[in-house]
């Protein structure tokens, strides 16, 4: 039995998968915590889960583009340790988990090195992680190489106390609006981005809409007399 359940653990190369990493725990219909439950799943424990870090070899072409960046960075005279934080390999994507002040230098060889040649990136976006301590705000950054025909990731996390990450908008002007949006939504502050303004809200809204701790607010609507709460104390019967 243990042989068929490692078996079932590699990939179609033969690669093993890292155990998972728990990263949050919710009880309740959608981790609904607040006002009382009339849903029925007030049992319903639901546990989350990352991508665990992948071990060498990680097949195919992954291996080069690894190898290659960890070269290039060495030749910058830095120990690729203190650049490249894990890779992760899920779903047959491959990535490469980065230290933030190093993101742009990493863009940079990732664009003009000629083994690895990812001239297009196609966008950042973020993810929130409330029990992800001191990692928080995730910025990830899908790379194309059109010259190899490959997709990779980049992604790069930082504290919800200190939402910083180095702009790479001189490496991948097309960017710019991206960087902007994730901000916008999800408060990540891109450093050295030539104009960080709001792109969905209005610019004096207070906070950030996709975060998961912000409140679902909503704005009181009047109706025949009646008025509508904010959304989230409408389920509240306290």
């Amino acid at each position: 039995m243990s042989d068929e359940i490692e078996t079932a653990r590699e990939g179609a190369a033969g690669r093993a998968f890292a155990a998972p990493e728990p990263i949050a725990r919710r009880q309740g219909l959608f981790g609904a915590s607040q006002g009382s439950d009339t849903t029925g799943f007030g049992g319903l424990v639901t546990e989350a889960f990352l991508p665990g870090e992948a071990a060498r070899p990680y097949g195919g072409w992954y291996d080069t583009v690894v190898d290659v960046l960890e070269e290039l960075l060495a030749a910058d005279g830095l120990d690729p340790a203190d650049v490249i934080e894990k890779v992760v390999i899920d779903r047959d994507q491959l990535t490469i988990f980065i230290v933030r002040e190093h993101i742009a230098r990493v863009a940079l060889h990732l664009r003009d090195d000629p083994d690895l040649r990812f001239e297009l990136c196609l966008g950042t976006n973020g993810v929130h992680y409330p029990a992800d301590a001191g990692r928080e705000l995730h910025a990830i950054y899908p790379l194309m190489s059109i010259t190899h025909n490959r997709v990779i990731r980049l992604e790069v996390a930082c504290p919800d106390a200190d939402p910083h990450i180095p702009t790479i908008v001189p490496v991948y002007p097309a960017n710019d609006w991206q960087e902007r949006e994730t901000w916008d939504l999800l408060g990540i502050v891109f450093d050295g981005h030539p104009s960080l303004t709001r792109t969905a809200m209005p610019d004096d809204w207070v906070g950030h809409p996709q975060r998961k701790d912000y409140p679902l607010g909503g704005v009181p609507v009047e109706f025949k007399g009646a008025t509508v709460p904010p959304a989230d104390i409408r389920r509240s019967y306290n």
